[in-house]
């Protein structure tokens, strides 16, 4: 099978982990233990990331305010009016419940560990998507319930203000306590990069099976019917797919460098499955909330997939540059 055809490694253990979690769901216990190990690896993953990087380089991602104003932008302004536009579905192709659901998939914010993983993994600014990941889920706190309430005329819904405490204790702390150890720690790390990439992946495939762990448990499999299942799958890929183009694009000709490219695109692209269910929950609390986190669910799960595949291909352009060009008469044939 030609290479470029090839599913790569991780691309496979997702798909494993998104199976089984669908076939051998976990809850009780086990589950509170397994979301535990969760967070500490994506502490872990923050620290690790704050120990390798020098402290100007974190400062000059910190002060980077043309990238992150345009992860914001794909984030609390394109994605929600393509969250509009998907309501022109209805009822033909969508049902009211899951355009909706669209529409609450939209005004999320990003997510928080993948971006930063999948960053790393494709060789771009990973203290850039530290700083933009954290200030779309701090100012999410704000921007998302504004949004619902405007374009839901939902009134007095309110949002928690201890999910700002959560961030800065489990992404922001390690992070910075990883950076002042960075004079200890980052020589000998920068020499164990698959220490990092262990890390990256593992809490990655981790997050993707206690999700659909949740999702199988809640019974949300049950009560939806295939043809349903199978056009707001087709509306979540055109929707991602839509705003990888236009942030790809956009990056490209506001004349950022590949690195903060790769930051835009796998930063803005993405949606928070853990701040959509406790917000669904509160704001639209007595509907039908399963029909409303279903767009959400299954977002999560294909920006995981895409934007792995995308990662990767990153890493190989990035590996094609950096090779040696072959040697004067050498045919490439013969390689």
């Amino acid at each position: 099978m030609p290479a470029r055809f090839r599913l790569d490694p991780f691309t496979l253990m997702l798909v494993g982990c998104l199976v089984l979690g669908s076939v051998l769901p976990v809850d009780g216990a086990l589950a509170e233990r397994l979301e535990l190990v969760a967070e500490g690896a994506i502490a872990l993953l923050f620290f690790l990331h704050g120990a390798r990087i020098d402290r100007h380089t974190a400062l000059a991602g910190l002060a980077h305010w043309r990238l992150h104003l345009v992860v914001l932008a794909a984030t609390f302004g394109l994605f929600p009016l393509l969250g509009l536009a998907a309501g022109l579905l209805t009822p033909t192709l969508l049902t009211p419940a899951l355009a909706a659901g669209v529409l609450f998939l939209c005004v999320l914010p990003s997510t928080m560990q993948s971006s930063v993983a999948f960053t790393a993994v494709a060789g771009g600014n990973v203290p850039a998507a530290v700083c933009a990941a954290s200030a779309s889920n701090i100012l999410g706190m704000l921007f998302t319930p504004l949004l619902i309430s405007l374009l839901f005329h939902v009134q007095g819904g309110g949002f928690d203000w201890s999910g700002i405490g959560k961030i800065v204790m489990q992404l922001l702390a390690p992070f910075l306590l990883g950076q002042l150890l960075h004079a200890r720690l980052g020589p000998w790390l920068s020499r164990r990069k698959r220490l990092t990439s262990v890390v990256d992946r593992g809490s990655i495939l981790l997050v993707v099976y206690l999700a659909f762990s949740h999702a199988t448990a809640a019974g949300l499999w049950s009560r939806t019917s295939l043809p349903a299942l199978l056009v707001m799958l087709a509306v979540d890929v055109v929707l991602l797919v839509g705003v990888l183009a236009i942030t790809t694009a956009a990056s490209r000709l506001l004349g950022f460098s590949r690195a903060d490219e790769i930051t835009i695109v796998l930063c803005g692209s993405k949606k928070s499955l853990a701040a959509g269910v406790p917000m669904a929950n509160v704001m639209f609390a007595g509907q039908d909330v399963g029909s409303l986190l279903l767009p959400v669910m299954l977002f999560h799960q294909v920006q995981i997939l895409a934007c792995a595949a995308l990662a990767r291909r990153y890493a190989e352009r990035a590996e094609c540059r950096s090779a040696p060009a072959p040697a004067s008469g050498v045919s490439l044939a013969t390689r």
